[in-house]
């Protein structure tokens, strides 16, 4: 099965041309690589660009700064893999594990694998216990809407059969596309797996981005897409 690695990118020039030549280099060769640069103001554009001529590469350029379910949305209509998982431009998801996240699709046993940083096994950087804490109140209230039992509702490691994912209109412009998604493939009756993976944290003077803010706007969605069609 082709992959597709949607790769959304907002002003992340110390690690994109990296992150990059990881996602080239990993064991999954039967792929495709769309980057979505979100209106950078740094170097990233400049850095994506190069890959503009290279074979499997599709880049995708936003006019304006639109968010992340924005770079997701619009990669989904350049999509042509079976499997879609979502790589962000930094660091603290190692595209070597790719394989390991996209298998139970492969073996047909799953139609959404989520890559737990909290499954255990698996080296993962100690950084914010009130982040965790969010993650947990987050996934547990999804949970609780969708009848399920996830770890880690909202990893950016995302894999999604492209037939399933096409089928659903994402809202969402920021960090809210996670619940969304969640609830939505839950509702379309996939089936859901978790793979523990590996996670090199970052802190917020190195990069990070997600707020406080976002939480509450998560919480929100949850109500919203649960609740309503």
């Amino acid at each position: 099965m082709k992959l597709t690695v949607i790769i959304p990118c907002y002003n992340e020039e110390g690690t994109i041309n990296e992150l990059v030549n990881r996602v080239i280099n990993n064991k999954y060769s039967n792929k495709e690589i769309i980057i979505v640069d979100d209106c950078s103001t740094d170097k990233s554009r400049e850095i994506i660009a190069k890959f503009e001529n290279e074979k499997d590469f599709k880049i995708i350029y936003h006019k304006k700064n639109m968010g992340k379910g924005s770079c997701i949305k619009s990669a989904i209509e350049k999509a042509s893999g079976e499997i879609c998982i979502i790589q962000d431009a930094d660091l603290e998801y190692d595209p070597k594990e790719h394989l390991k996240v996209i298998n139970p699709i492969l073996q047909n046993k799953a139609d959404v694998v989520y890559g737990s940083r909290f499954k255990g096994g698996e080296v993962s950087r100690s950084v914010y216990f009130w982040n965790r804490m969010g993650n947990f109140v987050l996934t547990t209230l999804c949970n609780i809407f969708i009848n399920a039992n996830l770890t880690d509702m909202e990893t950016c490691f995302k894999a999604i059969k492209t037939d399933k994912l096409k089928k659903i209109e994402i809202k969402e412009k920021r960090f809210g596309f996670e619940p969304e998604i969640t609830i939505k493939l839950s509702k379309l009756g996939c089936k859901f797996y978790e793979v523990g993976i590996s996670y090199y944290g970052r802190e917020y003077h190195e990069g990070k981005k997600i707020t406080w803010i976002d939480g509450i706007m998560a919480i929100k969605c949850i109500f919203k897409y649960s609740l309503f069609k």
